[in-house]
């Protein structure tokens, strides 16, 4: 994939991890100034998040997730998640008993008025 920072410098590389935030390892890398007439080529380079400008990732390797998320839906898998609906594994996984929202979302405005601090 093809890295290029705010100061211009791009890094063309096998990317090996990616944080939350976005910051990068690549291998075999090839490094190039920002004016395009340098290069240097690395075995492995971390690359700063708040530094980058662009990420290019090849066409092909886009094409290969979309197969292979259109394989995972045409097979009903979840992705290596549990086998219930959602977090703690009862109801329909929408919180509350599955009730509707909170603050008067289907009562008329009466929210939560019975219960309480008894106010």
């Amino acid at each position: 994939m093809l890295v290029e920072l705010k100061s211009g410098e791009t890094y063309n590389g096998h990317l090996v991890s990616c944080d939350n935030w976005m910051n990068l390892t690549l291998r075999e890398v090839i490094q190039t100034s920002p004016e395009g007439d340098r290069f240097w080529r690395l075995p492995e380079c971390y690359v700063r998040g708040n530094t980058i400008k662009y990420l290019r990732v090849p066409e092909e390797i886009i094409d290969m997730v979309k197969e292979d998320e259109h394989r995972q839906r045409q097979s009903g898998s979840r992705g290596g998640f549990g086998g219930f609906g959602g977090r703690g594994g009862r109801g329909d996984g929408r919180g509350r008993g599955g009730r509707g929202g909170g603050r008067g979302s289907e009562r008329g405005g009466q929210g939560n008025a019975s219960r309480g601090r008894g106010r």
